[in-house]
């Protein structure tokens, strides 16, 4: 099977080293262009661009994938099937109907649940105990296409949006080389989604992240899980940016304080009070500093009892 690959993010790359070991031969790996990153604005190549130059293979980073000339490219390369793996970018019709066979992605989640751009984060974010990975063929209507095949995954408890994208970036490479190799053979069934069943997952935005002490523990806690690295859980102490990395319910009613009150401190770190129960706050950071665990952070500033998170 003669296969251009598209991808760009690090949950792309395991698909695209399972891909190009597979026996299937990858024509091309279409990525998006470096972009310039951190604080001094240097260019960076995507995490599929560095995982495809290990694996030799050849890479193009349209800045238009609409241009005459992008599309003369894909239409010379005579490919049997594109596969999308988190690229970034809508195919318009006219790509779509250039491979021999058609487009496939593969999608974290179990279609037609969490349709779009952030399916892990809103997962979590919604308190969800199981979520997955769908292998559809692609149409213009986003993540609206045929189910290939399908996997269901647990979400573990302690998990975050990372931790549960690394996981599902290696079981969804499998799962591809065997949606491929249906292909291949003629024994790939393709099923339409039920669009009674449909919900979204939007892209994040930075409100997202902003912490509602009026909320249950159990929502701030799947929140702080949810919105890692970006745009991460946050409130504000002594008028400054305060992100929250790691959380943990604890129980109790707290019936004299305030939401957003600090009501303990301990060994591992402070419990804020919350519309139902309490916080446990284990890793934070101050803005302008660094990462640290609430032990640490304890010991460089004077937070007691009393005070308030707004």
């Amino acid at each position: 099977m003669k296969i251009i690959f598209w991808g760009t993010s690090h949950f792309a790359t395991p698909s695209l080293e399972e891909v190009s070991c597979s026996g299937h031969e990858i024509l091309s790996v279409v990525t998006q262009p470096d972009k310039k990153q951190g604080r001094h604005l240097e260019l960076k190549p995507p995490p599929v661009k560095t995982k495809a130059v290990v694996l030799r293979l050849e890479v193009v980073q349209p800045e238009d994938i609409r241009s005459r000339e992008f599309i003369e490219y894909l239409e010379e390369k005579k490919a049997d099937l594109f596969v999308i793996v988190s690229y970034g970018k809508i195919l318009p019709r006219e790509i779509l109907a250039i491979p021999k066979f058609y487009t496939i992605n593969l999608h974290a989640s179990l279609l037609p649940r969490y349709r779009g751009a952030a399916p892990i984060n809103w997962a979590i974010l919604n308190g969800e105990q199981e979520t997955g990975l769908s292998i559809f063929k692609v149409t213009e209507r986003m993540d609206a296409g045929e189910i290939i095949l399908q996997k269901r995954i647990a979400i573990f408890e302690n998990e975050d949006a990372i931790t549960l994208g690394e996981r599902l970036s290696k079981e969804g490479a499998r799962l591809l080389k065997e949606a491929i190799d249906l292909i291949e053979e003629g024994r790939a069934v393709l099923i339409p989604q039920d669009e009674n069943e449909v919900s979204f997952a939007p892209l994040l935005k930075k409100e997202d992240g902003r912490i509602d002490w009026n909320n249950p523990a159990v929502k701030i806690y799947n929140q702080t899980r949810a919105l890692v690295p970006w745009p991460g859980s946050f409130c504000r102490w002594h008028n400054k940016l305060l992100k929250i990395w790691k959380t943990q319910v604890v129980e109790g009613s707290f019936l004299d304080a305030q939401y957003g009150e600090i009501v303990d401190i301990n060994k591992d770190g402070f419990i804020v009070k919350t519309g139902q129960g309490g916080i446990l706050i284990k890793e934070l950071q101050l803005e302008g500093g660094k990462r640290m665990s609430a032990e640490k952070f304890l010991l460089g500033h004077q937070l007691g009892k009393g005070e308030l998170l707004t």
